[in-house]
């Protein structure tokens, strides 16, 4: 016989939120709620009570809410979490004898049956004297109470009164007999971090470029002094590439030519020479007391640092020289360095997670992260994740969120969608998306329902960038402003997480390096550029005015509330998202085509918008000033991309009449 307790009857299963049977932790941040839904039934008829348990990873005792029935035995509870780090879940379910008796009463007051009542009253009194044995005064002298004036013979209306009365239905549910409880059999996991891995707007740029003398290598003092001009623009992350030595071995010319010139700068990626590797700082960059200054000025102006951790080598890395089992040795004695078929990167050698020597590789490359860490940096965009092994960075994440729990993780991995949910659940708190490919409107809204609206939204926290340093997309390449405006928009309210690569984006640059090739001519990879921020057809004043809307609207600031709408032109794309309250609505009108005049009828959910649909109501275009009287679902609208080729509207849903609205242009 199985030596469980068969009376423990009631069955748990279908929780919600739960990744892969508890095998990985959902996500949230500070201050966020999590509802936990789970199938909850017994045999039978019996009434049942359920709780829903939850805690902070390591305390003993857990916090316990009730878990309300829905319907089709489906239950739910929901929990706030307010400290960063790990939490835990779990559910407790059991048959209520009392809660069954109760409603059983009910009915045979209902049918009539007095002749029952007389013994229901007997068993309802051995229920809340059996439970007086659980509780403490003064709740136990209640319940007795309550037994004995359920046993007098006296008055019955009183004693009936007394068995269906709302204070003894709670005291009973707070000492409900759980000695055949069933328990969930997993503790389920929540990863809690702080604010800005759920909202955050990015900026990119390279230090080396920053330099206010012609043909100079910028330093971090340089960056100091550009701080104010990405600050002014709304953004609060400041992703800087490595900037560690680089090597010379093999080192790449500009456009990726194969031999670098006299004076060529190489490659941030290709990591490491005589003067140090991941722990040291490319001596033209600065000093560590410098980088430490770029990050308290950056602190002051509303900016983090986020520093590019890229685990690869030049031939010239110490690591190469002292460990060389963590690298491949190919038959003839050399190491292999990296390929991707037909690509060559010989200025660049991988490591050999297949090492004998792995364990000693892994503390290596965990302890890069915490010397960083102990230097002020808090957020790291992780350089081709996927190409190193997925325990690894289970592993690495884990001890050192254990150091530094408000520690973010980006990780860029441009692969398959399954290995990019992977590494996800594996830690990364954010993620890299294909949305710099997605152009059309049907491949949108598939891609953001997915992201947003199914059970990946609870590990996957999807960063949208319209370019990169590697990506100058075909969209960029032919669409001129009107579509680096299109996709900022789209970027910027899609995502709650969004970043460009600058200042090439708000300076549009657009040319390729050849024709079919993402890869921008004259990449800021290879060489050292100059950057007019003055240019006259800069998208600056654009970009901060987005940034500035996303950072007063909070229905910005998440991304799960994202809804799309139909619309009756292909070339129009609507969405809206809403804070829980509906406090805030915000509907976002975007035209895909870069060269025409689009217009056309949207169909709203007005429900998402929380609109009356009998009263008109307003839409604010914060873009442009504008403001419109809307009736009704269908609207019409009309975008021009070489003017704004986007309405981003909140909706306000109070106008007093027609003639007292006031129409602007």
């Amino acid at each position: 016989m199985d030596v469980h307790d068969g009376r423990r009857r009631v069955v748990i299963e279908n929780v919600t939120p739960e990744i892969d049977a508890g095998r990985f932790p959902i996500k949230r941040v500070v201050g966020e709620s999590v509802r936990v839904e789970a199938d909850i039934f017994t045999d039978g008829h019996d009434a049942l009570g359920a709780i829903l348990l939850h805690r902070r990873a390591g305390e003993s005792g857990w916090i316990e809410t009730a878990m309300q029935p829905l319907v089709n035995d489906r239950w739910a509870a929901t929990f706030s979490v307010d400290h960063f780090g790990r939490h835990e879940y779990t559910l407790e379910a059991w048959i209520d004898h009392f809660e069954s008796w109760r409603r059983d009463l009910k009915k045979r007051i209902d049918a009539r049956q007095n002749e029952e009542l007389a013994v229901q009253m007997l068993i309802g009194a051995d229920l809340i004297e059996e439970a007086s044995g659980r509780a403490a005064p003064p709740e136990q002298r209640a319940l007795r109470a309550a037994a004995a004036a359920l046993r007098d013979s006296s008055d019955l209306s009183i004693r009936l009164e007394q068995a269906l009365g709302e204070e003894l239905e709670a005291t009973m549910r707070r000492h409900a007999d759980r000695s055949l409880a069933t328990r969930y059999p997993r503790n389920l996991g929540v990863v809690v971090d702080r604010e800005r891995a759920r909202f955050s707007s990015w900026y990119e740029l390279f230090p080396r470029s920053t330099s206010t003398v012609r043909g100079g290598h910028g330093t971090f003092r340089d960056v100091i002094e550009r701080l104010p001009y990405v600050a002014s623009m709304g953004f609060d992350v400041l992703y800087l590439p490595p900037i560690h030595p680089i090597g010379v071995s093999f080192r790449k010319g500009r456009n990726n030519a194969l031999v670098a010139e006299q004076g060529d700068p190489g490659s941030p990626w290709a990591i490491g020479s005589v003067e140090g590797g991941h722990t040291s700082i490319h001596p033209q960059l600065g000093t560590m007391d410098e980088f430490q200054a770029l990050i308290g000025e950056a602190r002051r102006q509303g900016l983090e640092i986020a520093l590019d951790i890229a685990f690869q080598v030049s031939p010239d890395h110490p690591w190469v020289r002292e460990h060389p089992s963590w690298f491949r040795q190919r038959p003839d004695g050399t190491i292999q360095y990296a390929e991707n078929p037909p690509k060559k990167y010989q200025d660049i050698y991988p490591l050999n997670f297949d090492s004998p020597d792995w364990q000693a590789l892994w503390r290596e490359l965990r302890d890069v992260f915490l010397f960083w860490a102990a230097n002020g940096v808090r957020i790291f965009r992780v350089d081709n994740p996927h190409t190193k092994a997925f325990s690894f960075w289970e592993w690495a994440i884990g001890e050192i969120k254990e150091q530094y729990p408000d520690a973010i993780f980006l990780a860029e991995a441009f692969t398959r969608p399954k290995v990019m949910y992977y590494l996800a659940k594996l830690g990364f708190t954010q993620s890299y998306t294909y949305f710099a490919w997605r152009d059309q409107k049907w491949e949108l809204t598939e891609y953001f329902t997915e992201l947003t609206g199914s059970d990946v939204r609870e590990y996957f926290r999807p960063n949208a960038w319209p370019n990169t340093p590697d990506i100058l997309t075909e969209a960029l390449q032919h669409g001129g402003r009107p579509a680096f405006m299109a996709r900022h928009v789209l970027a910027a309210t899609l995502c709650a997480n969004y970043g460009i690569y600058g200042p090439a984006y708000e300076l549009q640059e657009h040319l390729p390096r050849e024709s079919g090739s993402e890869e921008y001519l004259g990449s800021e990879k290879y060489e050292i550029r100059e950057w007019n921020l003055d240019d006259r057809a800069s998208l600056r004043d654009f970009i901060t005015r987005v940034n500035r809307i996303r950072n007063q609207n909070r229905a910005l600031h998440s991304d799960w509330s994202l809804r799309f709408h139909p619309t009756t032109n292909e070339h129009l794309i609507c969405y809206s998202k809403a804070t829980g309250e509906r406090d805030n609505v915000v509907l976002v009108v975007v035209n895909l085509d870069p060269y025409h005049r689009q217009s056309g009828e949207v169909d709203l959910d007005l429900r998402e918008l929380g609109v009356d649909g009998d009263r008109p109501f307003q839409v604010h275009d914060l873009l442009t000033g504008g403001r419109y009287l809307w009736h009704g679902s269908r609207n019409y609208v009309e975008l021009d991309p070489w003017s704004v080729p986007a309405h981003l509207f909140v909706v306000r849903r109070r106008v007093l009449s027609e003639e007292s609205f006031e129409y602007y242009a």
